[in-house]
């Protein structure tokens, strides 16, 4: 059975094991030869990467069908009619993007760690709390879809892909779990 790994990325890392321009990216964190990451996660984003040393894994993992969960800050509060514009799908750019499942929560969990830098707040603006999960991958797809509907997002944490949760992994940590098949 084959392993990965997952690793909690921490803000303003590349998904990347290097970089000419000299930021820091999976090599400053992870120091085991032939690991590579199993698609990627934004520049401004946190949270749980994937690596594994085998190609097919690395496909599967990228790929459309593993189901993909993120915890967003959002900007306002967001009103039902947002809520079902992300479930029912919203064109981003040439495609349309929706969201498999949306939850309102009402308050930050409390697992979720301080971010440095913070992230910029505006007093007269309230931030909400969502869980979004989406199989489709796309570019940037989270932020993009929430921002159609008129929510843009302050914070994005990658917090489940399949079956692998990033749990207590503090941020920056990497551990190894077995893989097997994921639907």
């Amino acid at each position: 059975m084959s392993q990965v790994i997952l690793f909690n990325k921490p803000y303003q890392v590349l998904s990347q094991f290097t970089d000419t321009a000299n930021r820091r990216h999976l090599g400053d964190f992870i120091d085991v030869p032939g690991y590579y990451a199993a698609g990627r996660l934004d520049y401004d984003s946190e949270g749980l990467i994937l690596l594994t040393d085998n190609g097919r894994i690395q496909h599967q993992i990228a790929g459309r069908k593993i189901h993909k969960t993120y915890l967003i800050q959002v900007e306002g509060r967001p009103q039902a009619s947002q809520l079902k514009q992300l479930r029912t799908g919203v064109t981003v750019k040439d495609y349309v993007a929706k969201a498999l499942r949306v939850d309102l929560l009402a308050k930050k969990p409390a697992w979720v760690w301080k971010r440095s830098p913070p992230i910029r707040v505006r007093q007269s603006v309230p931030t909400s709390w969502l869980f979004i999960t989406i199989n489709q991958g796309k570019n940037r797809q989270v932020r993009r879809m929430s921002a159609a509907v008129g929510l843009p997002v302050l914070r994005l944490i990658r917090c489940q892909i399949g079956a692998f949760e990033l749990n207590q992994l503090a941020v920056g940590e990497y551990k190894f779990e077995k893989y097997s098949r994921q639907e």
